[in-house]
């Protein structure tokens, strides 16, 4: 709502902006039309997202293509088991001459920074995003510098190879908006992969939006007006995952170790508004708040030994929850 408690309605001008670029990057990437559309609520949010799926599906060149079509800096980070966390955020360099340290800022300084099979490092390059991540700044010797305004962290891993391979820990995972599962493109896609992939390369797209009109859009998306009762939902479907039995949910009890923290309600009231925003409407619906809850919450619900013997799955868990809860 605005100052005068009248709604906020989305700005065309904003979400055509969104849109081109949405588009831009549909001139190199087949498909994958909700990774873009998440990578964009990402933006809006100004949170991380992470992508999990199985190599050879785009999630690279979606990122580098997202990277291209806005004028913000980018950087590109190969996550190995042998970096180190200067390889991130970078070092102090000595000066025999002057007897003075110097700084050497790393790949984090930027506006975009995709981290590469970010489940490849070990724990304590992991632990140098932490801070970067959460606090948009990076301490080099004594001293702390804030990250680039906006900062985003897109990471992307393979859920398959155990095998050199480093999971993330619960308080990184928490600091993503947004994890997003890939999927295999259709028969029609791939074709189209095969027609435009198959000679040269296409060019990456030309930027069509700037940081100032990202943060326009920012805040258009975030002033979109949210009725309590949407509040309310959200927070019941939270309160689920951390006390099934108070909630008539006494079946996910045996199953759900830990439910979502605060950080995962104020992720769903946002990514919902994003979601509703980049729709081109001028309020929040309850369909919002359920296409983005399953990216919101796959990855801040930890499973108990029993859920796994089961084969039962974070997503199954919420897709319960979202059919159960009652929708205002």
């Amino acid at each position: 709502m605005g100052a005068n408690g009248n709604r906020i309605p989305a700005s065309r001008a904003e979400v055509e902006a969104l849109r081109a670029v949405a588009e831009a990057v549909g001139q190199v990437v087949v498909g994958q039309h909700k990774l873009v559309n998440r990578l964009l609520i990402g933006l809006l949010c100004g949170g991380h997202v992470l992508i999990e799926g199985v190599p050879g599906l785009a999630k690279t060149l979606t990122v580098r293509a997202l990277a291209s079509a806005l004028h913000l800096g980018f950087q590109r980070v190969q996550f190995t088991p042998d970096l180190l966390p200067s390889d991130i955020i970078g070092t102090q360099i000595y000066n025999p001459r002057t007897g003075e340290f110097t700084p050497r800022m790393g790949p984090v300084f930027t506006n975009l920074l995709l981290a590469d099979e970010i489940n490849r490092a070990p724990a304590k390059v992991q632990s140098a995003l932490l801070e970067a991540m959460e606090e948009r700044q990076v301490t080099l010797g004594d001293e702390t510098r804030p990250l680039p305004a906006p900062f985003m962290v897109l990471a992307t891993q393979n859920p398959i190879e155990q095998e050199g391979t480093y999971p993330l820990p619960e308080a990184q995972l928490d600091r993503f908006l947004l994890k997003v599962v890939v999927g295999y493109p259709t028969r029609e896609e791939e074709r189209a992969v095969m027609d435009r992939m198959g000679g040269d390369l296409p060019d990456m797209p030309a930027p069509v939006l700037d940081a100032d009109g990202l943060a326009a859009a920012r805040t258009a998306a975030q002033n979109l007006f949210m009725d309590d009762r949407l509040k309310e939902y959200i927070l019941s479907i939270i309160g689920v995952t951390r006390d099934p039995l108070n909630t008539n949910f006494k079946p996910l009890a045996p199953l759900i170790a830990l439910g979502a923290s605060p950080r995962a309600t104020l992720a769903l009231l946002k990514t919902a508004k994003a979601h509703a925003f980049l729709r081109g409407s001028a309020h929040v619906a309850p369909e919002d708040i359920r296409q983005v809850g399953a990216d919101v919450l796959r990855h801040r619900i930890a499973l108990t030994f029993e859920a796994e013997a089961e084969g039962v799955s974070a997503d199954k868990i919420i897709e319960t929850i979202l059919q159960r809860v009652p929708v205002p």
